[in-house]
C-alpha cells in the first residue's frame, strides 16, 4: 500500500480528535450524503463540523449544545454522531463535570436526543463497535467505561477501569477487548467487555496519554508524558513489549491500513514520525500545523491519507 498523505486540514479554533463517517468505505451502509465525511469537534466554538476531506471544505456546522465537546465518533451506519459533552477544563483538572452525550442526526445537521448519565462523569471518548454494534464512552469521574444501545440511547451498564483519568479508549475489531489508558497512574486498563469487568492493568508510565491498536490488535500504542518514550504494549501477554524513543513526547497514534506503520504526533515539534512496526524503528517525520495533537487514517483510495488535528486549549 502507498505511504499515506499527511493533510493540512482547515483550521477552525481549537479542535479535537476527528472522525470518520464509514471508514470502511467498500462495506460501509453509509448514506451518501455523509459517506466519507469528517468529523471534528471544535472545543472553542463547541459546534461539530462536517468536513469533506476530498476538497478540505467544511461542509456543515452543528451547534453542540454544551460546553464543550471533547470528541466524537460516527455510528456503524454513518448516520449519526455521538459527542459526549466533558465539561469546560482538561483531564484531571479544576472545572464543571459534564453529564450528556448529543445525538447529531448528520443528515438533518441537527441534534436528535440526548443520552443523560444523571450527574456528572466527564464523559470523554467514545468508540463505536461495527461487531458488536454498541458505543461505549469513557466516564472519568466513574472510573469506568459506559455502555451505550446507540439505537434506543440508553445505557446498558459500565465497565470498571480501577483507575482515575480513564481518558482515551481503543476497542478491539471482536469486541472482546477495550484498552484504556489512564492518564495520571500511566496506567492501561485491559477490560473484558463481554463480562464487563476489569482484566488487568498494566503499568506503563508515570504519565501517559492516548492509546490505539495496530491493525491486528496483537499491539496497543500510548505516549509517556514524562520522557519521550512510545510505549508498546503486547496484548497477548498483556506486558510492555518495547518504549521507543522519540525526538519528543509523543501524542496521539494510529496505524496505517496495511499495518505496516504506526503514525505518532509530537506535539512541540510540529510533526508527525513514523514507526517501522515491523523493525520498531522510526521512520520519516512530516511537518505539520503547530500543535498536531489527534490523527487518523483513512482507507480511501489510491493513497490512504492521514488528517491531523492541532492541539486545542486544553486536552
Amino acid at each position: 500500500m502507498a505511504r499515506p498523505r499527511i493533510l493540512k486540514v482547515i483550521s477552525l479554533g481549537a479542535l479535537s480528535l476527528l472522525a470518520f463517517v464509514g471508514a470502511s468505505l467498500a462495506e460501509s451502509t453509509v448514506a451518501p450524503v455523509v459517506q466519507g465525511t469528517v468529523l471534528v469537534t471544535n472545543k472553542g466554538d463547541r459546534t461539530l463540523s462536517l468536513i469533506d476531506p476530498k476538497t478540505n471544505k467544511q461542509i456543515a456546522v452543528v451547534p453542540e449544545e454544551g460546553i464543550t465537546g471533547h470528541e466524537v465518533s460516527a455510528s456503524a451506519d454513518g448516520k449519526l454522531a455521538f459527542v459526549p459533552i466533558f465539561g469546560n477544563s482538561g483531564v484531571g483538572k479544576p472545572g464543571t463535570d459534564g453529564q450528556l452525550i448529543r445525538v447529531i442526526d448528520l443528515e438533518k445537521k441537527a441534534i436528535v436526543a440526548t443520552i443523560d448519565f444523571g450527574k456528572g462523569v466527564r464523559p470523554h471518548c467514545p468508540i463505536t463497535c461495527e461487531k458488536t454494534g454498541l458505543l461505549y464512552v469513557t466516564t472519568e469521574l466513574e472510573n469506568s467505561v459506559a455502555v451505550i444501545d446507540p439505537k434506543t440511547f440508553k445505557i446498558l451498564g459500565s465497565v470498571p477501569t480501577g483507575h482515575p483519568e480513564s481518558h482515551m479508549l481503543t476497542v478491539s475489531k471482536d469486541g472482546k477487548r477495550g484498552y484504556t489508558a489512564n492518564v495520571e497512574s500511566g496506567t492501561v486498563s485491559v477490560l473484558d467487555l463481554e463480562a464487563r469487568k476489569l482484566l488487568t492493568s498494566i503499568k506503563v508510565a508515570p504519565r501517559t496519554q492516548r492509546i490505539s491498536l495496530s491493525v491486528d490488535d496483537k499491539l496497543a500504542f500510548t505516549s509517556d508524558q514524562v520522557q519521550p518514550l512510545l510505549v508498546v504494549v503486547d496484548t497477548a501477554t498483556n506486558t510492555v513489549k518495547n518504549s521507543i524513543p522519540l525526538p519528543d513526547y509523543g501524542y496521539g497514534t494510529a496505524a496505517t491500513p496495511d499495518g505496516k506503520t504506526l503514525l505518532v504526533t509530537i506535539i512541540n515539534r510540529n510533526l508527525v514520525v513514523e514507526v517501522d512496526l515491523a523493525t520498531m524503528k522510526l521512520g520519516r517525520a512530516v511537518d505539520v500545523p503547530a500543535a498536531p495533537q489527534a490523527l487518523i487514517v483513512s482507507p480511501m483510495e489510491p493513497r490512504p491519507m492521514c488528517l491531523v488535528t492541532p492541539a486545542p486549549r486544553w486536552r
